[in-house]
């Protein structure tokens, strides 16, 4: 009768660098999606000399809850109606400071613009997408009102003259005259906008 053989064995002394090669492989040919994130500039970190006394009415109030709905100054808004919202609460002009201001003058409103102060919110469950177009409309009522200034001052959008100022191949003498244009609508509607902690209801 015949002996049995053990089972055949099988040759592993190529795994390992076949394991290397396809690891290789993977890590050559795959892309990694980073997000770009938020483009903020943030001022340095300076004490304040004295405590900063900002009343309430100077406050703009933006909330957003995890089914992203807004609640603005109190009250429920939809997404389309923000942006005019905050431009009408940047330009009031309550205390008749701003000569180029168009606003209502309404008393329970901000003061001026250099005052205004448009405070976000959110909740940890809003969906980033929603967080993000909020920002946008807010962003924009700051440009909206940047770029009618900048036409009535300099005939061109104040968002155009930004982006060739800030553009590393705009020759310096360019950049030289766009320096103080920019500057000076920058002034007119600062903007203030802080984003408070997130919370968790």
């Amino acid at each position: 009768m015949p002996r049995r053989k053990g089972a055949p064995e099988v040759n592993a002394g190529s795994m390992a660098d076949i394991a290397f090669l396809l690891l290789i492989f993977f890590l050559v040919t795959t892309t990694i999606e980073t997000d770009a994130g938020l483009d903020r500039m943030l001022p340095p970190i300076e004490p304040p000399e004295e405590d900063v006394i900002i009343r309430q009415k100077n406050i703009f109030t933006v909330n957003i809850n995890k089914n992203g709905q807004l609640l603005v100054e109190d009250e429920l808004m939809n997404l389309k109606n923000l942006r005019s919202a905050a431009i009408g609460f940047l330009e009031n002009n309550a205390d008749g400071s701003c000569n180029y201001c168009k606003g209502k003058k309404d008393q329970a409103s901000s003061d001026n613009p250099t005052k205004a102060i448009i405070s976000l919110k959110n909740d940890r469950e809003t969906k980033y997408s929603t967080y993000i177009t909020v920002q946008n409309e807010l962003v924009g009522a700051y440009n909206d009102l940047r770029n009618r200034e900048a036409q009535r001052l300099y005939q061109r959008d104040f968002t155009d003259m930004e982006a060739e100022y800030l553009n590393p191949e705009t020759p310096s003498s360019v950049r030289d005259d766009l320096k103080d244009k920019v500057k000076r609508i920058q002034d007119m509607f600062p903007q203030k906008l802080s984003e408070a902690e997130t919370s968790t209801n």
